[in-house]
């Protein structure tokens, strides 16, 4: 049987946050078996905390939003990804504002962050679900869907993006901590130029720049640095998909076939994981 983990010390990392552009710092930090994901506004009067739960998420827009009370946690999907891809079951998020550091729009700092913290095994029975039927949800040309797999976490995903000088883009990949680091951690997010000028004109993205995501232009993709993978764009998408079925709160087991997959879907799906999960 597999054994819940938690981190072996406390963690902290700074940068820039996305949208409001201030520095924001995060701590990951050690915590009992059964607590789970828990993220802890430590900037606000008593430190309330939200739980990583699809049933409380509160918006799918920009990112995943989480959110309990005066607990209110923006995009945390890139964190979820790099728990959930590491095996940790129990974790404190604590966070000085309600945005992580955007930093380079990958998981990958995050994943840097949890190996330096190391791993603890814990007494309890880790919490692995497979679901007990097949699960599908869809919107538009969207669709999501797992099969049972008691034995791993396989994603097949497919994405097209109108003006991407390579599409569509396809990807398989069997999470495994070992293979994550290199195949998925370094995809960066990456936004439409005028999705990025609709952004800014709302006030959004002041901390956003080409360190932190590529922008897709006139058939082309901008950015600071070469493309990390030729495919970077359907790798990030599996990045979310791992982060956003940690909201589940257990490790995930299944074959998930994804097209052109999006944060709305990938929570939508994660509920009725929940759904299927308290009918068994």
């Amino acid at each position: 049987m597999e054994k819940q983990q938690t981190l072996a010390q406390k963690v902290r990392l700074s940068g820039i946050a996305l949208h409001t552009g201030i520095r924001a710092t995060l701590n990951l930090v050690p915590a009992d078996e059964n607590t789970g994901i828990v993220f802890r506004r430590i900037d606000i009067d008593g430190q309330p905390e939200v739980k990583a739960s699809a049933l409380n998420v509160v918006d799918v827009q920009r990112g995943t939003t989480i959110a309990s009370g005066k607990a209110v946690v923006y995009t945390v999907e890139h964190i979820m990804s790099a728990l959930h891809s590491q095996g940790i079951d129990n974790c404190i998020v604590e966070m000085d504002g309600q945005e992580p550091p955007i930093c380079d729009g990958s998981s990958l700092p995050f994943l840097e962050l949890v190996k330096s913290a190391g791993t603890v095994q814990q007494t309890a029975e880790a919490k692995i679900y497979t679901p007990s039927v097949p699960l599908m949800v869809s919107h538009g040309h969207t669709q999501v869907m797992i099969f049972p797999d008691p034995e791993q976490l396989s994603i097949s995903c497919v994405t097209s993006f109108k003006g991407c000088p390579f599409d569509p883009q396809f990807y398989e990949y069997v999470l495994d901590k070992d293979t994550y680091g290199a195949e998925i951690a370094p995809g960066r997010t990456f936004v439409d130029f005028k999705d990025l000028k609709m952004l800014l004109g709302m006030g959004l993205v002041k901390g956003g720049s080409l360190d932190a995501a590529a922008i897709i232009h006139n058939g082309a993709i901008i950015c600071k640095e070469e493309l990390r993978f030729q495919n970077e764009i359907v790798r990030h998408k599996i990045l979310d998909l791992i982060g956003d079925l940690y909201l589940t709160g257990v490790r995930i087991r299944g074959k998930v076939v994804a097209i052109r997959p999006g944060h709305p879907m990938n929570v939508k799906l994660a509920g009725e994981i929940i759904k299927n999960m308290q009918q068994n």
